[in-house]
């Protein structure tokens, strides 16, 4: 079952976003937040960024399905770890995502050397 050529080019946009709005984050955390909301904002802008710009870079040769799984993953990962941060920061809710996002992002680049070893 081949993919869409569109996913690629979805997840590297996804990816793009999120190194944006990371730099918006990071500001914000450096500028406009104290103490433990800061570290929690300043975290997820700097995990955002990093898994943004490896989106970018993943998706601009698709690699095929392993590949696609993994950028998957990553993003679903960084939404969750991310998220649930900015969660907490912003609208008090509790930080129970983070850990099933980490466990993503883990798997996703595990994913990646596989697919890497693999070629």
């Amino acid at each position: 079952m081949p993919s869409s050529p569109r996913l690629p080019r979805l997840l590297a946009g996804c990816g793009a976003l999120a190194c944006g709005l990371a730099v918006a984050l990071g500001a914000y955390a450096s500028h406009g937040l104290e103490g433990e909301a800061a570290g929690r904002a300043g975290l997820a802008a700097l995990f955002a960024f990093g898994h943004g710009l490896a989106l970018q870079l993943l998706m601009r040769d698709s690699g095929g399905r392993l590949r696609l799984v993994a950028a998957g993953a990553m993003l679903l990962g960084l939404l969750l770890f991310a998220g649930s941060l900015c969660g907490a920061v912003f609208l008090g809710w509790p930080t129970r995502l983070a850990p099933a996002g980490g466990l993503l992002l883990i798997a996703s680049w595990l994913i990646i050397a596989v697919d890497t070893f693999r070629r």
